[in-house]
């Protein structure tokens, strides 16, 4: 199974044809993806996989479903775990695969879950529902979590609020999993804060602002009185002239941690920067189309040479090789068609740990 990948492909179900979950044979040569088959799962909004990958985890309107990972790279349903709320729409699992973070866009809630020994999500450890009012009529006047992650220490986890413009940091206990509040970033006002990222190093954040169109680059460091976020530089995600209607969707860092990639709504592009890793700092090098609306994710291919975008309302994936030294995407090869795409999960069948 060496070198051989998959890919799991989560849509929504509401009224289209998807059954929630698609697997694809990734194609490293062609740089695209094939379909094998289809995995039932109500509006998989995102996924995630367990540490040793021998679980997946999608969100489902049930709560979350937890997966067998076979060793061809197919999918087996061991249980559906509720979480006492509205349909998630982030997740993110610690190193030790004890808890799993679930952010709820719809209740603005960030809840904890324990996942047991053989790495089912099992219970309910803890959730918090954020409180407060935004300005922007519509989807920002209330809470909306669009984004739960662990600091690189893992003694915290961060709950990003597009509603209510903030970042909130909780302590999170190792073995109860209970939350309580630590710190808060506060972004600028209206900006809407939609996803975060941090180095591998731990000592920097990349929070993206969906209305502002930009990067705020944080350095990050743990003091003797709890986390601590110092604001260093804010990016654009757009070019010089944009669409009107542009809204930044999702970020991803390159595994090298070398390069950073935004991608763009309504403008129906991604941005692409160098990272200095001592600094922290990002230069955007391109933004470019997609050639597909709304790309609401985004990644690249092992080595690091192709891109691929989740394009939500173009029903499509799309392929492009990535010219780093020129600073282009050149097409790769003919779209996939998926209907309503959410995101993308790519699985090295090599990397599944025996049990």
């Amino acid at each position: 199974m060496k070198d051989k990948y998959v890919a799991y492909v989560g849509s929504y179900t509401y009224t289209g044809p998807s059954k929630g979950i698609t697997i694809y044979d990734v194609d490293t040569e062609k740089g695209t993806f094939v379909k094998r088959r289809e995995v039932e799962v109500n509006n998989a909004s995102a996924m995630i996989l367990s540490r040793d990958k021998r679980h997946l985890y999608s969100i489902a309107d049930e709560g979350i479903v937890t997966f067998d990972v076979l060793p061809d790279g197919g999918l087996r349903q061991v249980a559906v775990t509720g979480i006492r709320g509205m349909r998630g729409c982030d997740l993110a699992v610690d190193r030790k695969n004890r808890f799993l973070l679930v952010a709820g866009s719809h209740d603005g809630k960030i809840t904890v879950m324990k996942i047991d020994a053989d790495g089912v999500v099992c219970s309910i450890a803890d959730g918090v529902f954020h409180e407060g009012l935004g300005t922007v009529a519509e989807r920002g006047f209330k809470p909306h979590v669009t984004c739960v992650c662990f600091t690189p220490d893992e003694k915290y986890a961060c709950a990003v609020d597009a509603g209510i413009d903030q970042i909130k940091v909780y302590a999170i206990r190792p073995r109860s999993g209970k939350l309580s509040l630590a710190y808060i970033i506060r972004s600028e006002l209206d900006s809407g804060p939609r996803d975060m990222v941090f180095s591998e190093d731990g000592r920097f954040a990349y929070v993206m602002s969906e209305l502002h169109n930009e990067i705020s680059v944080y350095a990050y460091e743990l003091t003797e009185n709890g986390p601590e976020f110092t604001l260093l530089e804010q990016v654009p995600t757009v070019g010089a002239k944009p669409s009107d209607r542009s809204a930044a969707t999702s970020l991803y860092m390159s595994a090298d941690q070398a390069h950073m990639f935004c991608t763009n709504a309504g403008d129906n592009s991604v941005a692409m920067y160098d990272r200095d890793a001592e600094t922290g700092h990002l230069k955007q090098r391109f933004v470019l189309p997609v050639s597909g609306a709304y790309p609401k994710d985004c990644g690249l291919f092992p080595g690091g040479d192709i891109l691929y975008s989740v394009n939500h309302t173009g029903d499509s994936i799309t392929f492009f090789r990535v010219d780093y030294e020129k600073g282009l995407l050149i097409m790769r090869s003919r779209p996939v068609k998926v209907y309503e795409p959410n995101r993308a999960v790519l699985l090295n069948l090599a990397e599944i740990k025996e049990g």
